[in-house]
């Protein structure tokens, strides 16, 4: 076969990947916006999206290889951003208390809720995982509610809630790594799982002294910048799942933590900031098509449990400690824009589905608990009353 036919017979073969992308990507514009129009955030349109192009739906069904691949690095570029967005020492300077209320947060969701989902005869590692999802927010839907042009929040309370959720992410990025050490199924030896530990920590470090400096290099020429910093975001988040067995959108979020240091950083992120929006455009899509919506009767009495125990485990430890630690936020205000399931806790229900510590439809459950606790959040951060804040 001459070269000429391999190319013609290569784009044959890639010419429904690149349709599916089309379709995708205008339902998905046409969903959010409207979505935007109705007062809702976008990502329920592209959630929406997902659903309509499922094939657990009739009409167009969009192949699933090509979209998960597209998911897998929103992803990555999602947490890597995330990673970069908010300056560790600045928070340390002005909001000194977030460093003990957010991690305390989130270990008091890891510490109550296992135990309850353990009485539900879940595997303690499913249980872990699902508390800890439980217990963390969504970054990407709190820098939406601190953008948006509908937003009531006021300077002080988006500074803390991007702070808080920053942290609450470093903090379950750690947690998460020792428990798939621990109790992980690739059958690696303790002791070469913490190494790997190890080892990771030791590349970023090492990344977080050698690739600001090379980003110093080429920012004069905005192209080569833009490569180098999807390059590094895509390349940790490889290195770190290949050679050292972390989850790849953990690797990424410690990634984008390793460089976020530097005087490059907004620049890195206004970069990123375009493709990360295509790509997370898929991220959620494919989430809204892996809910089977025959499940959803069958799951709704375990996502009800999960928006109960974020009540209890999230939201009014939030509340109190915000209160209590008397930094610069509305505490009703503040606990209420954390109240969702999002990014991190896909990943760690994908990876608890993955080694058979939760069911498929415990997995459904959790992602009914997203969709619908980004939606209350996000109205309800936009309602709570001046005089209650």
């Amino acid at each position: 076969m001459s070269l000429t036919q391999q190319v013609q017979l290569g784009v044959i073969e890639t010419a429904p990947l690149v349709l599916d992308i089309g379709v995708v990507l205008l339902v998905a514009a046409s969903l959010g916006l409207l979505a935007r129009r109705l007062g809702l955030p976008a990502i329920l349109g592209y959630l929406a999206t997902g659903l309509l192009v499922s094939p657990f739906t009739p009409g167009y069904v969009a192949g699933g290889a090509g979209l998960t691949l597209l998911a897998d690095i929103g992803v990555i570029l999602l947490l890597f951003e995330v990673g970069i967005e908010i300056d560790i020492k600045r928070l340390g300077r002005e909001q000194r208390s977030l460093f003990w209320a957010a991690p305390l947060q989130v270990g008091i969701g890891v510490l109550l809720g296992t135990p309850i989902f353990l009485f539900l005869n879940i595997p303690f590692m499913g249980a872990i995982l699902l508390a800890l999802s439980v217990a963390m927010s969504s970054s990407v839907v709190i820098v939406n509610i601190t953008r948006s042009k509908r937003r009531t929040t006021e300077p002080n309370t988006e500074n803390v809630l991007l702070g808080w959720s920053v942290i609450q992410d470093i903090t379950g990025v750690v947690i998460a790594a020792i428990v798939l050490t621990l109790f992980g199924a690739d059958q690696r030896p303790l002791a070469v799982a913490i190494g790997g530990l190890i080892g990771f920590a030791a590349l970023t470090l090492l990344a977080a002294r050698l690739f600001p400096r090379v980003l110093r290099w080429v920012r004069w020429d905005n192209d080569l910048f833009l490569i180098y910093s999807v390059g590094i975001g895509l390349a940790i988040a490889a290195i770190g799942t290949v050679f050292f067995g972390i989850p790849m959108a953990l690797a990424a979020f410690v990634a984008g933590l390793s460089i976020n240091q530097g005087r490059e950083t907004d620049d890195v992120r206004r970069q990123l900031l375009p493709f990360r929006e295509v790509f997370a455009v898929f991220f959620f899509v494919v989430i809204g098509t892996l809910i089977e919506p025959s499940q959803i009767l069958e799951s709704l009495p375990f996502t009800l449990l999960l928006l109960g125990l974020l009540i209890a485990f999230k939201t009014i430890p939030a509340l109190l400690l915000t209160r209590m630690s008397h930094l610069r936020a509305r505490p009703i205000q503040l606990a209420v824009g954390l109240s969702q399931l999002g990014e991190f806790s896909f990943v760690l229900g994908s990876v608890a589905l993955a080694e058979k510590v939760l069911t498929q439809s415990q997995f459904t459950s959790i992602l009914l608990a997203v969709v619908i606790s980004i939606i209350g959040s996000t109205l309800i951060v936009r309602m709570v009353p001046a005089r209650a804040i």
